[in-house]
């Protein structure tokens, strides 16, 4: 006959006993989490995820690209033309779009307007309205890096441009927002031409839908009676406007703003209201329930620029 272990039935009992009150002090003194959240558990959904998405490069993210640059031996080269397939200025561009409807053409004049489900001037095919503006394009990144920080932009923020062109800025907000929470009010049928046409369709923006109407009348009940705004932003613009249509503007805008949080941030100057005097100009915006912030400068990460920005708030709910 095997030897082995014998235990009675009483005592195997009692082991279970002790182990499962063992078992119960221990999971009720510790502190650790019940279980790790993921994107697809109940109540977290992706933009939520998205809310820590830096939006400026850190130190670390310019030394790399510098490193980058010198361990490839880099240097700038004159900037001409380079042998290729079919090397061309801008100018030559256009002109070759204008003459054959395109660079690589189909024959006949049927099968030459058949292949483009959203056909594009040549000219903004070949980026002129780019140089539209006193500074370079890539200025765009910077003014929507110092707008978002300064107003702790979230995805699921909503924003506002007073004149927002052919979108060098919008775009980084359109690209950073959830769909549809961009609107713009742009009076310039070229800018918003360039922007709805060349624009969004070739930076694969088209899904984001952005809302951009076309106006010049400081009339926002178009975007919406119940639209509340993080950010509302007019970058050199109020300069070019009469001081009463900007005052009709603001007094229009505060409602539209979210109290205390929201910010509206206007650049270069506030003419329209220093022009008051001090005392009258803290009068008039107390009068809207706005509050001065005070002035603001960023620097650009490519070239040697900054700009001005004066910041407000909406003090009354």
């Amino acid at each position: 006959m095997q030897k082995g272990i014998f235990v009675s039935v009483p005592v195997l009992v009692l082991s279970v006993s002790f182990a499962a009150a063992v078992i119960f002090l221990l999971s009720s003194s510790c502190s650790c989490p019940s279980s790790v959240s993921s994107p697809n558990d109940v109540g977290v959904s992706v933009s939520d995820v998205r809310l820590e998405e830096r939006i400026s490069p850190t130190r670390e993210d310019i030394e790399w690209v510098r490193d980058l640059i010198r361990s490839n031996g880099l240097r700038m080269q004159k900037n001409e033309l380079r042998k290729g397939i079919n090397p061309r200025t801008r100018d030559q561009q256009l002109a070759d779009l204008i003459q054959y409807k395109g660079i690589s053409h189909y024959e006949g004049e049927e099968e030459a307007n058949n292949h483009t489900a959203l056909p594009c001037p040549g000219e903004l095919l070949v980026e002129q309205h780019h140089s539209n503006y006193g500074e370079p394009w890539a200025g765009g990144r910077d003014v929507f890096e110092f707008l978002a920080q300064s107003s702790n932009l979230k995805p699921n923020s909503r924003v506002l441009e007073i004149g927002c062109g052919t979108l060098r800025v919008g775009l980084h907000f359109i690209r950073y927002l959830n769909p549809t929470h961009f609107h713009c009010l742009e009076k310039d049928e070229l800018s918003l031409m360039a922007a709805l046409r060349y624009e969004l369709p070739s930076q694969g923006l088209l899904r984001k839908r952005p809302l951009i109407l076309r106006g010049d009348d400081m009339e926002f009940s178009k975007f919406g009676l119940d639209t509340a705004y993080d950010l509302i932003y007019a970058s050199a613009v109020f300069l070019h406007m009469p001081d009463k249509l900007v005052w009709t503007g603001l007094e229009r805008l505060v409602e539209k703003l979210k109290p205390y949080d929201g910010r509206i941030f206007v650049s270069h100057n506030v003419k329209f209201c220093s022009r008051l005097g001090g005392d009258e100009c803290a009068k008039k915006l107390a009068s809207l329930g706005l509050e001065y912030l005070g002035k603001q400068t960023h620097d650009s990460l490519l070239f040697n620029h900054y700009e001005i920005w004066f910041g407000f708030r909406r003090v009354k709910p």
